[in-house]
């Protein structure tokens, strides 16, 4: 009975452990970022994602103490709006970012495909989503990019 109790013990020690690790590991999960745009973090660096005034998407990579470092040779591709008709955006280096060629398509709660690539050839991480340009009403951030969760309430009813 000794044993059973101290293997449960253990067994649940660790499994906080890792669970704290992997929290510290990407602690800016659930963030915009800082610039207020959308956090993609299945790669690293990390990208934000945002649409400025213009109407342009801007992309900067990011790093885990949510700093904007310059971008290297990685290779992003988006495209959104009508599937029937879609929207393709390239990218050119401006400063620290990368700035498309043209605006986004008028509309709202677009379907997008952003394509990262760390280098010309590489394999290619997407990331999916609706494109919603609305104003959060709970937080200082556009709906593509809210941070707050406050459509749970209505899922969990």
């Amino acid at each position: 009975m000794k044993k059973l109790i101290t293997t449960t013990l253990l067994t649940l020690a660790l499994a906080f452990t890792t669970s704290a690790a992997d929290k510290d590991k990407h602690e800016h999960e659930g963030k915009a970022g800082p610039n207020g745009g959308k956090l993609i973090t299945e790669v690293e660096p990390h990208v934000e994602f945002f649409v400025n005034k213009d109407k342009k998407v801007e992309i900067r990579f990011i790093n885990d103490d949510n700093k904007v470092v310059a971008p290297g040779e990685q290779v992003i591709s988006v495209t959104l709006g009508d599937r029937s008709a879609p929207t393709k955006l390239s990218f050119a280096k401006e400063g620290d970012k990368l700035i498309s060629d043209k605006a986004i398509p008028e509309g709202n709660d677009l379907p997008t495909v952003v394509q990262i690539r760390a280098k010309e050839g590489a394999k290619a991480v997407n990331e999916k989503f609706n494109l919603n340009l609305e104003q959060c009403p709970t937080c200082k951030n556009k709906e593509y990019a809210c941070t707050c969760a406050h459509g749970d309430e209505a899922k969990k009813k």
